[in-house]
């Protein structure tokens, strides 16, 4: 851990402040353990209790930018607005016909969301919030390793009978809402239920995120008392929870939960779930909490912080690495993978090089995902060289028999601008490739320019699979999107809504975004607007920062104002982005900000350098050299 520490390039005569005024509660562990904090003109230096040196920064604001990448880790979005009864007709140019092509039945109207037909509420797989290099997507720590014992039961099953499951088809015949009479039914026809049959049907449930008939299933199984819950059941169920119904449910779940049942499984889960929900506060109380019943410190909690960090605050991701230091846990790929990500995204190529170093000195090599991360921070960071030769050793000179590294190499092949390489890599995938690699080749055509290239790819899904789904539309809606071509966006669009395609936020997404770069942002509002409204999933970050950014750069401080409101609405709160984009619509307005620090504290939200120089220009009360001669 001290080799993993020192690989971070320190920022000069400054330390890592700590303090309450750093901490979401008074008292943070994550913050104090094992530190004495001692303050000196605004910051504190870190002493660590047994008198080892003290710790500087891990992540160098020389080489940072203000736009930081914020990566959504959640797993599914959750209900926050209740359905619209009211179809709402002034939606043109082909976005009304999407939600037209929607069966009236998939969205069940009620005033009370929890009565509502949960599967309807889960989004699809969302890729991040904020994809600052259109490359990376974040992908969370996977979530089954909360819940092993599902994935250790069916591993136990003869290899022909794992990916069937009796129950999980009689589960998927069932309307939305009659899981549970169908449960019954089934039982009563005298099909077997035991653990690797429920285990079997949980697991196809999450990999396919319908997660409220996974919830279903689970108080099912527990009203009729047909399984003895253990602890990891009533962590499967809280997680349920918190997916469908949010956090507070979750937590007022834990308190029916028997007391001998209430151990690190359980509140480990309830973590994951707050950092998903980007809730620093309820992250830090619930690891807290964890210390506080005396809890083992796990690298998967820790993990869990460095994550929530990385995209909120990563100056605290120097006292995770601290603490885990020195309570002994054990760095895992995973932490690494993290820790690499966040250098390359501050532009710190050198100590991204030496974290990878230290790894390797670990005994732990780069796997595939570790790779690509490499390779795209060496790309835009114009490091080429070095990017081609982490690229060919992912191919391990022989692409046919590395197929699975065909998705990650084609969109960095064409960062790189390699047309032939990206053709060649396609070549083996084209006689016979997976939804993933076409989705990855459209991506890829699509930063060379080659538009009838990617139109091509997607024809041939089309004809490949029988229904695609509206992610695979997304995919080349965004290439329409990101070379300014509406007219073929709309006909895309179209061509969904006669398709029968289910829309969520990734096909908003690409909507906005196809209007934003048309010049269109009040259009772009709008579709946004209506898709909150009618829907019960929640839209991304990046669309509503799509439109504010716009917003800011006219200095409309009015819509930027309207737009950062509507995020709150949706959950987005506590986001410096979101803060230095209003702040910039002022700046760009020529008009002061009034109270704009105290509502920034309010939100536990402290301004970086960059963001601290936008507050001196809207600051009402500044005194300049004109002024002082007036007074």
């Amino acid at each position: 851990m001290w080799a993993l520490r020192r690989a971070s390039n320190p920022l000069k005569n400054r330390v890592l402040g700590i303090g309450t005024s750093r901490a979401c509660c008074a008292k943070s562990e994550v913050a104090s353990c094992c530190l004495d904090v001692k303050a000196s003109n605004g910051d504190s230096h870190l002493v660590a209790s047994d008198g080892c040196i003290s710790l500087k920064r891990f992540y160098s604001a020389a080489h940072g930018s203000p736009n930081f990448f914020m990566g959504c880790c959640s797993f599914s979005s959750q209900a926050d607005t209740k359905s619209s009864a009211q179809e709402e007709d002034d939606l043109e140019d082909g976005f009304s016909e999407l939600e037209n092509a929607a069966s009236a039945a998939d969205v069940v109207q009620d005033s009370n969301v929890d009565d509502l037909n949960e599967d309807q509420l889960i989004s699809e797989p969302e890729l991040s919030e904020e994809e600052d290099d259109g490359d990376g997507v974040e992908e969370p720590q996977n979530e089954l390793e909360l819940f092993d014992i599902e994935a250790e039961v069916t591993e136990k099953r003869p290899p022909q009978m794992r990916a069937s499951s009796a129950l999980f088809k009689a589960i998927m015949a069932a309307p939305g809402l009659s899981v549970q009479s169908a449960l019954d039914k089934w039982v009563e026809e005298g099909n077997d239920l035991n653990r690797p049959e429920i285990a079997l049907a949980m697991l196809n449930l999450r990999k396919r995120r319908m997660y409220g008939r996974a919830l279903q299933l689970s108080e099912w199984l527990e009203s009729t008392k047909q399984l003895d819950f253990v602890e990891r059941d009533y962590a499967s169920r809280l997680d349920l929870i918190s997916k469908v119904r949010g956090l507070q449910k979750a937590e007022n779940y834990i308190e029916k939960i028997p007391k001998s049942m209430r151990g690190e499984i359980t509140y480990r889960t309830l973590l994951a779930n707050c950092v998903a929900a980007n809730n620093s506060k309820k992250a830090e109380q619930v690891f807290n909490k964890m210390k506080d019943l005396e809890f083992p410190i796990t690298v998967f909690a820790c993990n869990q912080l460095l994550l929530l960090y990385k995209r909120l605050d990563k100056k605290k991701i120097a006292d995770v690495l601290l603490l885990m230091e020195k309570e002994n846990v054990k760095p895992t790929r995973f932490t690494y993978r993290i820790l690499i990500d966040t250098k390359g995204k501050s532009n710190d190529i050198t100590g991204m090089d030496q974290i990878v170093e230290t790894m390797k000195a670990e005994g732990i090599e780069p796997d595939l995902n570790i790779q690509a991360i490499l390779a795209r921070h060496y790309v835009y960071g114009g490091l080429k060289e070095k990017a081609e030769a982490v690229l060919k050793e992912m191919e391990g000179g022989n692409t046919k028999e590395n197929r699975w590294a065909c998705r990650a190499l084609l969109p960095l092949y064409a960062a790189l601008g390699k047309a032939d390489e990206v053709g060649r890599v396609w070549k083996v995938c084209e006689s016979n490739p997976n939804p993933d690699e076409c989705m990855a080749a459209i991506e890829a055509w699509g930063k060379l320019n080659k538009i009838e290239e990617a139109e091509a790819v997607f024809e041939r899904m089309l004809k490949t699979w029988k229904k695609l789904s509206s992610k695979h539309y997304s995919t080349l809606l965004k290439v329409y999107a990101n070379h300014k071509m509406l007219a073929k966006g709309k006909d895309l669009v179209k061509r969904m809504a006669d398709s029968g395609c289910r829309v969520g936020p990734l096909t908003w997404d690409a909507l906005v975004k196809l209007y934003v770069e048309a010049g269109e942002v009040e259009k772009a509002d709008s579709i946004l607007q209506k898709a909150a409204q009618q829907n019960q999933m929640k839209p991304l970050f990046s669309s509503y920062m799509a439109i504010m950014d716009q917003y800011a750069n006219r200095g409309d401080v009015h819509n930027a104002e309207k737009m950062f409101h509507r995020m709150r609405q949706s959950g987005y709160v506590g986001r410096l982005r979101q803060f230095q984009t209003l702040i910039q619509a002022y700046i760009n307005a020529k008009s002061p900000a009034y109270g704009m620090r105290e509502r920034m504290k309010a939100d536990n939200i402290f301004p970086n350098k960059a963001a601290a120089e936008q507050l001196v220009q809207v600051d009402a009360f500044r005194k300049s050299v004109m002024s002082d001669l007036l007074d």
